[in-house]
């Protein structure tokens, strides 16, 4: 998946879980911070894989349950002592929704549950056929999924995709844009000093 597909999945969850939970929308601290755990298994494995050959393929310790469930805690438990609750919730969701989200993946596809991607140590991915570099192996998934959609009913799956991302955007805005309204905030506060 590509990072604002992580994000936007993210997104979902926590905002749901916010409404569900504390019957309000998510603030924009909290949303921040779930926007970098979103990304977080893939800035863990993809360098230490691409750029320094540590792991044989970009699913490995960032993306492992045996990794992410103690991380995940963790920020809860160190974000509730700092009396930050929101912020290690938005840390865990964000987490814990990019290794879903990597296991649900295949299904848009036609395949299936791809559970394997989030056992590492216990279960290894096949390496990578060639060594490439970050920006080389970026460029290529970009090959491969202007491939795949081009290979489909690319109409279809174009209003698909932009539908998706729409209604995120829509719920988002329904949340009232957490960070975008606290930046504009802050911008109006600057301005009348």
């Amino acid at each position: 998946m590509w990072p604002w597909e992580h994000l936007a999945f993210g997104y979902v969850w926590y905002s749901l879980l916010s409404h569900l939970g504390r019957g309000e929308a998510p603030t924009s601290g909290p949303v921040v911070a779930l926007g970098v755990a979103t990304q977080l298994p893939d800035l863990i494995d993809k360098p230490l894989s691409w750029s320094v050959g540590l792991f044989s393929t970009g699913s490995a310790l960032g993306h492992s349950l045996v990794f992410a469930g103690p991380l995940c805690l963790g920020a809860v438990v160190a974000a509730e002592r700092l009396d930050r609750p929101r912020y290690g919730a938005a840390i865990a969701v964000g987490y814990a929704s990019h290794l879903v989200a990597d296991v649900l993946s295949p299904l848009r596809s036609g395949g299936g549950l791809a559970i394997y991607r989030v056992l590492w140590p216990f279960v290894s991915l096949p390496a990578y056929e060639t060594q490439l570099g970050f920006v080389e192996r970026t460029a290529l998934y970009l090959r491969q999924s202007i491939a795949a959609a081009a290979t489909s009913d690319l109409l279809l799956a174009l209003v698909a995709y932009t539908a998706v991302h729409l209604l995120v955007v829509a719920l988002w805005l329904y949340d009232g844009a957490p960070v975008l309204r606290w930046l504009l905030d802050r911008g109006a506060t600057t301005r009348r000093r």
